[in-house]
This record gives C-alpha cells, structure tokens and sequence, in this order.
C-alpha cells in the first residue's frame, strides 16, 4: 500500500466535497426587486396619463372623468397583482426557469395596462377599446395563474402553497367575469364589462388568506 501524501489527500477530500455539494440554488431576490420595479414603472406611466386642465374651475375637470376613472380601476388591478404577486413569492423556495419565464409573461400582460386604460378612458368606455382592455385583464389572469402553477410545480404537490391554493376557485371566477366582459363589450354592452370587471377588483379587494397560510405552513 502506497503512502497518500497530504497534498494528494487534500486534493481528493476536496474532489469528494464538490461532488457531494448541493447544486446553487437561484434565489428570488432579483426577480422580486425586478418585478417591483416593472410593476413601479407601469404605475408611473399611468399617472403620468392624467393631463393637467387647461382651466382653474371645477367644471374644466368635468372632461376628465373617464379618463380619471379609468386610471383608479387599472391602478387598483395593478395593485392587487402587486400585492398578490409580493405573498406569491414569498412561498418561493427556489426559482426555476418556468418560474422565470412565467413571471416575464405576467409582467408583459401588465405593462401594457397604462396603453389599453388609455385608449379606453381617452373614447369615454366605447366598445372596442373596453373590450380591449378586457382582453389585457384576461390576459393577465391567465399569466398569473400560469406563474402559481409553474410555483407549484417547482415545490411539488404537497407543498403547503399547493394545498392553500387548492382549486383556485377565485382566480377561476375572476378570469370567467373577465372573459365574458369581452364579448359583451363587442355586443354593444360596453357597461356591463365595466361592471364585470369592477366587480372583480372589489373581490380582490377582500384579502386573500391563502398565501398567508401557506407561508404559516398551514
């Protein structure tokens, strides 16, 4: 038996140190201050949407209320995603490359919330830009429900989010009022889309406890 010399022993305890070393996980502090400040960017750009009057009365802001209304309910749809979007990710463990793009893909539908809120507040809520805007909502949805799935796919099934998510029957609810605000806008029911989708912020408006009791472990 030959002699290990120390230099060759450190060299091969070294060797069995890497091989059994757990891979890197990504962390979620990037795609989290990334995504804060796509979601800051869109806000702003709404805002900056609402034009000054050219008057010092009340009545020269009277032009401006479809355009003020409109800004309020996209500024709240963009905060309940926010808000929903900051719990989500904190029952992230690891982030994956679905998770990644899922994540992109959210944050695509959301960016082009300041230009349908826009076009529909600057024609006063007529049908093809209410529509419009329905599509971008159902879009949205759609992108978020697609970011939790790849998040439970990436924890598993048993995981504690999986289990407070369960269903999802309010994502599912909100994407059904979402999608028939569409056709009933092209119907000529411009209204009756706004209800829908006012309707579905003032659901969310409630706090949803599921991602508080995932990250409670219950």
């Amino acid at each position: 038996m030959q002699p290990v010399s120390g230099h060759n022993a450190g060299h091969n305890a070294g060797q069995n140190a890497d091989h059994h070393a757990p891979a890197a996980v990504m962390g979620k502090g990037r795609l989290e201050a990334f995504s804060d400040g796509v979601i800051a960017i869109i806000i702003t750009i709404m805002v900056l949407e609402l034009k000054v009057p050219h008057g010092d009365t009340l009545a020269d802001l009277g032009p401006m209320w479809p355009v003020f209304v409109s800004y309020v309910l996209s500024f709240v749809n963009v905060g309940i995603y926010w808000n929903n979007h900051h719990h989500l990710l904190h029952t992230v463990h690891r982030v994956s490359g679905g998770i990644l793009w899922a994540n992109l893909h959210l944050l695509f539908w959301l960016s082009l919330m300041p230009w349908a809120t826009g076009w529909m507040g600057e024609n006063h809520f007529t049908v093809v830009p209410v529509a419009l805007y329905g599509v971008v909502l159902v879009m949205a949805a759609v992108a978020y429900t697609l970011l939790l799935r790849a998040i439970v796919a990436a924890q598993g099934p048993q995981s504690a989010l999986a289990h407070a998510v369960g269903r999802d029957r309010k994502g599912l609810l909100s994407l059904a009022c979402y999608a028939c605000g569409v056709p009933a806008a092209l119907l000529g029911w411009p209204q009756v889309s706004m209800a829908l989708y006012v309707l579905v912020a003032l659901i969310w408006l409630v706090p949803d406890r599921r991602m508080e009791r995932a990250l409670r472990g219950e």
